[in-house]
């Protein structure tokens, strides 16, 4: 294995470790807790997952990595709302088609590889390099709406994805 398939791997494993979190943390919520805001902000923990499938795994793997940015119209036009016709479980289906999808251009790209599209129009001066870079960026931002998820399972029910002992 090669140094550059060794990081590769490396990076994308800490993903699939947030990947599991989204969805275990959602792990026997009911449709309508998964529809349900608990939060002033009114985003609800489908909304969240189909945000994360459309606007993080399908634009930045799909589109940016894999050079595919008519992978976008097929999603909502307004990720983070569920419309009312769509049942939560989709919404989890389409995060594990998405997540899978990503996971295969991850294997055949090399961590130094530029990405293949880049949306001028939505960044201005910012970019990223490469494929190392956007794991890092959408391990983060993964990492973080796992915490958000969890915040809203303890509201919706008391359960807990990690419970610390001290």
């Amino acid at each position: 294995m090669t140094a550059s398939s060794t990081e590769r791997s490396t990076l994308l494993a800490a993903l699939d470790g947030q990947r599991r979190h989204v969805l275990g943390i959602l792990d026997g919520l009911p449709d309508e807790a998964l529809r349900r805001p608990v939060l002033p902000s009114g985003w609800t923990c489908a909304g969240l997952v189909q945000h994360l499938a459309v606007d993080v795994e399908r634009f930045w793997f799909r589109a940016v990595v894999a050079g595919e940015p008519a992978v976008m119209d097929a999603g909502p036009e307004h990720p983070w709302r569920l419309p009312d016709d769509v049942p939560a479980s989709d919404v989890l289906d389409l995060y594990r088609r998405e997540t899978a999808a990503a996971t295969a251009v991850v294997e055949r790209t090399a961590v130094d590889a530029a990405p293949a599209w880049w949306p001028e129009d939505l960044f201005g001066d910012f970019r990223m390099d490469d494929l190392r870079e956007v794991l890092l960026h959408v391990i983060t931002e993964t990492a973080c709406h796992a915490g958000h998820l969890d915040a809203a399972r303890e509201l919706v029910d008391g359960r807990q994805w990690a419970v610390l002992e001290g």
